[in-house]
C-alpha cells in the first residue's frame, strides 16, 4: 500500500481507465487519469502531487479536478457579471468580449496555453486588427482568468503576450468646421451630448452619467465613481456650455404614458440614459466625409452597414468620439488655458498622457515655420543705428 503522501493508482469497476487518489489536508481526491497505460497514469498522479505540494508550501492554491471542466464561456460570464456589479460594462467591453468568446468560448480553460493565445493574436493580426485592439481583447481574457484564480476556480492562468503599442497613439482631432459638419448629421438627442464632449474633453461614459443632481448653480460636478481615474472633477458653465445646459433644461420634460415627467439625466433619450450610439456616430462621420464603411469580406469601401455585393457586415474607419477628447485638450492649450487648469477639466492625471493628447497639426507646423521666417526676415534688415552713434562714428 502506498503512503498517503505518495498517492495511489487503482482500477475502478465499470471504467476502462486507471484512477488515482491523493490527499490534501486530510481529504482524499479521486479522479480518472484518462488513460489505461500505467506509466501515463503514474505521470498524471505525479503532476497532481506537485500541485498538492505547491498548495502545502503556500506557492499556489490547489483547486482540484473540477477546474478541468470549466470552459472559457463560464469565465467570461463571470467577468461580465463582475463588470456589471462594478458599473464598468461598456459597449467596447462587450465588443472585445464577443471576439474572445467566438474564438475560445467552447475551449476548456486548462487547454488555453500561451501558445494558443499567440495563435489567436496571429489570426487577429492577419485579419488586419490593430495591436491596441488585440491587446484590449486579450486583456479581457487575462482578466477572466485572474478572476477565476482569485476565486479559486482555477489554480493557474496562462501567460498572455502584450503587443507593443508604440507609435499607435491616434492623431485624430476635429477642427470647428469638421465638428459642426458631423453634428449636423447626428440625431437630435446626440448633438448636445457630443458638443459637451467637444468643449470639455470628458469621456463618453462620464457624460452619460451626468444627472441634474450633479448641477450646482453654474457648476457641473462629475462624481468620482463615474470618472475613469476615480477622481471627481467639475466644470464651470459659461459661454457655449451655459447655452448648452439651458437647452438641456428645455428638453428635460418627457412625455410618458400620457403624463409629463422630468428626466433624471442631463443627456437622455426619452428619459433614459444615452446608450451605445456607435452606428449613429459612424453614419454621421461618413455623411460628413470624415469616415467610411469597409466591407469585412472584400475590404472595399461601401455605402451603409452592409455590403450589397458580399452581403457581409462592414467596419467603420474614421473619426472617433474619443477624438473629441484630443480636440478639447488641443483647443484649451492653444487658447493659453494654464495646463494645470486644462488637465483638471479633461481629467488627465499625468503630464505624459496630456502631452500626447496635445496634438500638433499641419496648420500648427505651418504657423511655426511662418513665424520663424518672419524672424529671419527681420534679422536680415540692416539695424537702425541711433543718431548719437552715427555722429560719433562720423568724427573718426
Amino acid at each position: 500500500m502506498n503512503a498517503r503522501g505518495n498517492g495511489r493508482i487503482f482500477t475502478r469497476k465499470g471504467s476502462s481507465f486507471l484512477w488515482c487518489g491523493y490527499f490534501l489536508r486530510g481529504k482524499e481526491y479521486r479522479e480518472s487519469t484518462k488513460t489505461a497505460d500505467p506509466k501515463q497514469a503514474e505521470k498524471f498522479l505525479r503532476r497532481r502531487l506537485r500541485e498538492v505540494g505547491a498548495d502545502v508550501v503556500g506557492a499556489r492554491s490547489f483547486v482540484g479536478p473540477q477546474q478541468e471542466r470549466i470552459k472559457i464561456d463560464e469565465l467570461l460570464d463571470a467577468l461580465e457579471e463582475d463588470f456589471r456589479l462594478r458599473d464598468k460594462e461598456t459597449p467596447q467591453f462587450r465588443s472585445h468580449s464577443k471576439q474572445i468568446r467566438a474564438y475560445f468560448g467552447s475551449w476548456r480553460a486548462v487547454e488555453v496555453s500561451a501558445e494558443a493565445v499567440d495563435r489567436y493574436i496571429a489570426d487577429r493580426k492577419k485579419a488586419g486588427m490593430a495591436d491596441a485592439t488585440i491587446n484590449r481583447e486579450t486583456q479581457l481574457l487575462g482578466q477572466a482568468f485572474s478572476l477565476a484564480v482569485e476565486r479559486r476556480h482555477l489554480s493557474t492562468a496562462p501567460t498572455i503576450r502584450h503587443l507593443s503599442e508604440q507609435g499607435n497613439a491616434r492623431q485624430g482631432f476635429f477642427g470647428d468646421a469638421d465638428f459642426n459638419a458631423v453634428e449636423s448629421f447626428l440625431p437630435e438627442y446626440l448633438r448636445d451630448f457630443c458638443r459637451f464632449g467637444y468643449l470639455t474633453g470628458w469621456r463618453k461614459g462620464e457624460i452619460t452619467s451626468l444627472e441634474w443632481a450633479d448641477l450646482d448653480e453654474d457648476v457641473i460636478r462629475l462624481k468620482g465613481v463615474n470618472a475613469k481615474n476615480g477622481e471627481g472633477r467639475q466644470v464651470v458653465l459659461g459661454g457655449a456650455l451655459g447655452k448648452l445646459v439651458e437647452r438641456r433644461k428645455a428638453a428635460r420634460q418627457v412625455k410618458r404614458d400620457n403624463a409629463v415627467m422630468l428626466a433624471r439625466f442631463i443627456f437622455h433619450l426619452d428619459g433614459e440614459p444615452v446608450g451605445d450610439f456607435r452606428k449613429a456616430w459612424a453614419t454621421a462621420c461618413v455623411e460628413a466625409r470624415l469616415g467610411q464603411f469597409i466591407c469585412k469580406e472584400c475590404e472595399q469601401p461601401v455605402n451603409g452597414h452592409t455590403c450589397e455585393q458580399c452581403k457581409a457586415e462592414t467596419r467603420y474607419v474614421g473619426r472617433l468620439f474619443h477624438d473629441l477628447r484630443r480636440t478639447a485638450v488641443r483647443n484649451m492649450v492653444r487658447a493659453r488655458v494654464p495646463e494645470k487648469v486644462a488637465m483638471s477639466v479633461s481629467g488627465h492625471k499625468t503630464r505624459s498622457i496630456f502631452d500626447r493628447y496635445n496634438i500638433v497639426s499641419e496648420s500648427d507646423l505651418r504657423d511655426a515655420m511662418q513665424q520663424t521666417q518672419d524672424y529671419l526676415d527681420g534679422s536680415r534688415k540692416e539695424p537702425k543705428i541711433p543718431a548719437v552713434m552715427r555722429q560719433a562714428g562720423g568724427e573718426n
